[in-house]
């Protein structure tokens, strides 16, 4: 059986480039707990590609984002373990990595429309 995680990464960098995508995930708090660092090395030791993670990170992402916005809002994700069926799920799916990066590409455009936005004038 040949290994899932990408060879050339070692558990190091696998954990530094996980947990670099967490602090950067849209609607994460940006801390890194301990329990964050363990969890990424749990998820290096199972095998569990660091595409699959940064996959996840974009589903949940754009799964908050495309809330109705008379939705009360969400608190922030504090932990890496809060995406670990989302994880789950994208080891279970057979979709396109284009589909991740379509997602990706429509939550930036939606996060610079918000930034956008933020800065007009208040006009009432």
């Amino acid at each position: 059986m040949k290994p899932i995680v990408e060879s050339t990464l070692s558990k190091n960098d696998y954990i530094r480039k996980a947990l670099h995508a967490f602090r950067r995930m849209p609607g994460a708090t940006g801390a890194v707990r301990r329990n964050d660092r363990l969890l990424a090395a749990n998820l290096y030791d199972r095998g569990v590609p660091l595409c699959a993670v940064e996959n996840a990170l974009v589903l949940a992402a754009a799964r908050r984002i495309v809330r109705s916005p008379d939705s009360p809002p969400l608190q922030p994700i504090r932990s890496l373990y809060y995406l670990l069926p989302v994880i789950d799920e994208v080891l279970s799916v057979r979709v396109s990595q284009d589909y991740y990066c379509y997602l990706q590409f429509k939550i930036d455009q939606v996060l610079n429309l918000k930034k956008v936005i933020s800065q007009l004038p208040d006009l009432g």
